[in-house]
């Protein structure tokens, strides 16, 4: 019964996001037709995107190499866009996770409440931060992601748990973990790969590492999105074709693909992930020599 009233939160959460979003798109007509996103590039990339993401690649990670590159988001807009762009698929992925695998619903509840805490209060001061100190903390974020699918490749990172729930000191230290998440977030520093080290490292089964990762996004990005909505600090047409292909992707990836080998992709996204750091980083190194002359 609780879970079915977890499932039923998520839900609501979730779609007093859509109500927001749809409210500020119909506002902002205009300012959507006008931001650079080619459509049909966007909707095979929101399908792509999703689909790998529910296989537990980071959509964060896709995203900050993506949309700079193709110019489809300035760097002040980015991590507003990773935020609101991710809200409904990542809704999907948690219902489907969080009613088909087993995790105790006393860490789930207390993972999701600890992330949403830290989400909300990031927003206020993210949108506040100047586009140098952004591309600052998305460069180092991208090498911190690299890092843990690297290690998580090489099996440095113990995944031969079988505990459904945490207890004490565990779940306390879970608990601040998640908080950080959340507010990391917002500076666009997924918490995908980080919650996943996290699960591994408190014994519990790898597997329950999906319904914690949906579980904990799922309320805590639309609280934190709603503040980057309500101050215009994102892509409104990036989250509207991720809201729809993006969907499209999950529910492919989770009825009709029972598994996906992504050892392979995942060097792929390691290579893509330290290239792309080092580009954003030396444009800050570049900019402060300009400054300097």
């Amino acid at each position: 019964m609780s879970k079915v009233i977890l499932l039923g939160l998520i839900i609501i959460v979730n779609f007093s996001f859509l109500v927001v979003f749809v409210k500020d798109v119909i506002s902002h007509r205009q300012d959507l037709k006008e931001e650079k996103a080619n459509s049909v590039g966007l909707g095979i990339s929101s399908f792509l995107t999703f689909f790998l993401s529910t296989f537990g690649i980071s959509d964060f990670a896709i995203g900050t190499v993506l949309y700079p590159k193709m110019k489809w988001v300035s760097m002040k807009k980015l991590p507003g866009t990773l935020n609101t762009q991710c809200v409904i698929p990542v809704a999907t992925m948690a219902l489907s996770y969080i009613s088909s695998i087993e995790v105790g619903v006393k860490t789930l509840v207390v993972c999701i409440v600890a992330q949403v805490i830290g989400a909300y209060i990031g927003p206020k001061y993210v949108v506040k931060l100047p586009e140098r100190t952004i591309k600052l903390f998305v460069g180092i974020g991208l090498i911190i992601a690299a890092f843990l699918i690297f290690a998580g490749q090489m099996n440095w990172i113990p995944s031969n748990g079988i505990a459904t729930d945490l207890y004490g000191g565990k779940l306390i230290l879970t608990a601040v973990l998640l908080f950080i998440y959340g507010a990391l977030n917002n500076i666009g520093i997924g918490s995908y790969s980080l919650t996943m080290v996290t699960v591994y490292l408190m014994g519990l089964n790898p597997i329950a590492a999906f319904p914690i990762m949906m579980g904990a996004c799922t309320f805590s990005v639309p609280i934190g999105s709603m503040q980057f909505v309500k101050f215009g600090e994102y892509s409104r047409k990036i989250t509207l074709f991720t809201s729809t292909f993006g969907v499209l992707g999950v529910l492919v990836a989770v009825f009709l693909v029972k598994s996906l080998n992504t050892y392979m992709l995942k060097w792929l996204v390691i290579i893509v992930l330290l290239y792309s750091s080092y580009t954003m980083l030396q444009t800050l190194t570049s900019n402060k020599k300009i400054s300097v002359e």
